[in-house]
Formats: structure tokens, sequence, C-alpha cells
């Protein structure tokens, strides 16, 4: 068969739009189970494999887990309850096709939290309605703050709440215990970036994960009826994908690099000029830093290969003349004829969120763990350049130092050369968080590369 022949056999990309939808919360929110039941709704789990499930989750006296299991694969996770990797799965509704990103909710886990939320168009906020569990979640110390905050830091702009275990014994569809966390939760949303006063950027919904009630169906427990809003599927069907520049130059930050029958990348189409069709196999890209060059040699979205894919698409392309060590976990793939930059230091405008007790405050030679896209790198902040204290409206030139809640414009420099841009011209290469000791202690955004980086990466 010709390569014309074989080509032609491929399949076009289906035009409905594709999102990345991560499921964030504190953990036992109930959020494996929930996208358990989402695949199993959509008819992509069989009844056998589900009383297969059954029995496994009833050996190991978790009978309620069954259904995460689609989703934690491995033993730990199933043993213990808990995502540790971030579980991928594929869904669609008539108008729109999704990629689920299941998130660890324990603390231990966040970085892995991170690089899923970097990777999500649409956030769905697990929230627990149980009695005592909520509250948990939210307070001091729980993960349902850390992760709405993270989420916006990344890029999430719209937020799906969905308050579950709405059959739980202690709550029994009670209006009230919905109202009251949506109260809760709203003016911390708010302070956290999302627009709440609209439905299209954050929207709540009472479900139940386990039963389904407002998954793909209304709910039809007793004393759910109150409820007469749209269900989960029919909210993601309507979501708007984000916008994207058509002529923007080919960026794919990579989220894992593989053998199989030639070296894989994973990744996610951040952008790329579609008139052009921005990834099709035959073309030549440039993986950096490392300034490698590659052709793709096919295209696969999901598990099918394709003639080509498009900005939104998560996809897995074959590459020629590269080595599975030139392709890992945060490099960026380009085009040749525009380059991702590629620096070791930058100027940044962080928010410090919250530092360590025993670490409280930030100078010339802090260090941390620097989450930017896929990338994960040690930096050291090297220059103070300008504290502004939003509470005091005060600004200081070159100050000594830097205390939670306030701004600060600043250098810093990584170990390592890293796949950047100013937010302004890319965002999603452009935000970041810190880490400090398993916290995030600031989110920033990139205001400024060095004159060279450009020409580094090129």
């Amino acid at each position: 068969m010709s390569s014309d022949n074989a080509s032609s056999q491929l399949k076009d990309c289906d035009p409905r739009p594709h999102l990345n939808l991560v499921f964030i919360g504190h953990v036992d929110a109930g959020k494996s189970t929930t996208c358990g039941n989402i695949m199993y709704l959509s008819g992509l789990v069989d009844n056998r494999t589900i009383e297969k499930f059954e029995r496994e989750a009833k050996d190991k006296n978790r009978e309620s887990w069954f259904l995460a299991y689609i989703m934690d694969t491995n033993e730990e996770e199933r043993a213990k309850g808990i995502t540790v990797e971030v579980g991928r799965a594929h869904f669609e509704t008539p108008n729109r096709r999704f990629t689920i990103l299941d998130a660890p909710g324990h603390k231990n886990y966040v970085p892995n939290m991170i690089s899923g939320a970097a990777q999500a168009d649409i956030g769905v906020l697990m929230i627990s309605a149980r009695k005592g569990e909520f509250e948990t979640g939210f307070d001091k110390g729980g993960q349902t703050r850390e992760h709405a905050m993270l989420a916006k830091t990344l890029g999430v702009n719209k937020l799906i709440v969905t308050v579950n275990k709405m059959d739980d014994p202690t709550v029994n569809w009670s209006k009230d215990r919905y109202d009251q966390i949506v109260e809760k939760l709203t003016p911390f949303l708010k302070s956290c970036g999302f627009n709440v006063k609209s439905q299209d950027d954050v929207h709540f919904l009472p479900i139940s994960g386990l039963k389904g009630d407002n998954l793909k169906e209304p709910a039809k427990s007793p004393g759910s009826d109150w409820y007469k809003g749209p269900t989960l599927f029919q909210v993601l069907d309507c979501a708007n994908p984000p916008y994207r520049d058509p002529e923007a130059p080919l960026r794919i930050p990579i989220v894992d690099g593989y053998r199989d029958m030639g070296t894989i990348a994973m990744g996610k189409i951040e952008q790329g000029k579609s008139s052009s069709c921005p990834v099709v196999a035959g073309q030549q890209c440039m993986i950096l830093p490392n300034k490698t060059i590659t052709e793709i040699q096919s295209v696969y979205v999901e598990d099918d290969e394709y003639k080509y894919a498009n900005p939104g698409e998560d996809i897995r392309l074959k590459l020629k003349n590269v080595d599975e060590d030139q392709v890992q976990k945060g490099f960026v793939l380009s085009a040749i004829d525009h380059p991702c930059p590629v620096v070791q230091k930058f100027q940044a405008q962080l928010v410090i969120t919250d530092l360590l007790e025993h670490k409280p405050i930030i100078t010339i030679g802090y260090t941390a763990v620097l989450h930017v896209h896929t990338a994960i790198e040690e930096c050291t902040i090297t220059k103070l350049l300008e504290c502004v204290d939003k509470q005091k409206k005060t600004k200081q030139k070159r100050p000594r130092f830097a205390k939670t809640g306030q701004m600060l414009l600043c250098v810093i420099e990584t170990t390592n050369k890293i796949c950047v841009d100013t937010f302004k011209r890319t965002p999603q290469l452009g935000r970041f968080t810190l880490r400090d000791e398993g916290k995030t202690i600031a989110i920033g955004k990139i205001v400024e590369l060095p004159k060279s980086a450009t020409e580094e990466g090129a």
C-alpha cells in the first residue's frame, strides 16, 4: 500500500471541540467514584467489568469504592483507596469530547495534581456534603482551598462545583446543607479570582457520584426534587473551549515520553497555527530545551491514528530520530521557525499566599520548587525588585524581604534551563506556582525574559 493510500485511510479530526476536565478536591470527596460512574454511564465500561470491581472492592472491605477502580488502576491506589497518579479517561457528549484527568486529593500528591490541572480547560471541584467532611476539606489544612487556588493559577477559568454525597444519611438531599456549602464557598472562590457571578465561569450543582444522581440523568432520589437545574453532562455539553490564537506558533508541553515501537511523546497542543494543521505527520519540529530536531511520524488521538490534530487536543506523537531520554516531562515541542524561549532566569510577579511558619519571609536566596506547565524545577529568588502591600496600599522599591499577602516583583533563577514564555504572550507557559516543603507558598506570572532567551531557543 502506498503511503498516500495509507494516509487517506487515516481518520479526520473529530470536529467537536475537545476539552480537558480535571477533577480536584479534598481526599475522599468522591472524585474517582464520580469519574468511574461517568465512564459507566457513557457506556465505556460493561456490566461484567463492574461486577468484577464490585467483587474486588468487597474483598477489600471497600464496597462503595468499586466505581473508583475504573480510574484507580494500580494496587496501591485500590488498597488505600486514594488516587496517586493522575488517571486519564475519555468520554463524549453530543457536542463535546472530553479527557478526564482524575487528580489526587491527598496533600502528599499535590505535585501530581498540579501537573493534571496544568493541562486542564475546565475544573470540577468535588465537595463532600457529608457531615464533617466538607468542613475538614475546606478548613485550614484541607485540600479544597489549595486545589481551587492552584486550579485558577494554572489557568482553569471555568469551574463546576459538584456538591457530592447528597444521598449520604447525614445529608438526605438537604437543600439547607447544599445552600450552606454554596454560601461558604462562593466568597472564597471569588477571592481566588473566579467570576462567581457568571454561571459560565462557576456553576454549582448537587450530585451523588455513587448513585449517578444529576450526572447524566436528573436525580431521582427521595428529597432531591427541589433541584431543577441541569445535570453535569448538560453543563459540560454547553462548555466553551478557551480562546486560542489561531496564528500562534506550535507549543506542546510534554507530559510523558516512552518507547513503544519507536519514541512516543504525550502532550496537549496548547497552541499552533490552526490555518495550516498545527500537527501533521511528516512535519519537522524542535524539542526544547535541548534543541533536538525531530519529525512527526504518526499522530494519535486517544487510541486512533489521525491525519492531523488541532489545538486543544491531547495527543501522542511517534517521533523520528530521537531517543526516549530526549523526550522528557517539562520539555516543549515547538515550531522550528518560532522556537519556545529557553531560560535559566526570568522576572516574575508573585502573590505570596502562605509562607511556612519557620520561614515567614522571602529574602534574596530563598529556594523553592517551581511548577510551570508540565515542568518541575528547583529555583532561587535572586533579586527583590519591588514589594506591594495591598492592605496598606504601599509600594517599596528594592525591599529586603516580603511576607505572606504581599505582591513581589523579583528575579527567579532555575537550576537547569527551562522552556517558558511571558504570561502576556503565552499564558500556558507563563503562569507558575512556587512550593516549599510540600506547601504552595506563592503563585506567579512571568513578566519579562532575558533578551537572549528567544535566541537561545532558536
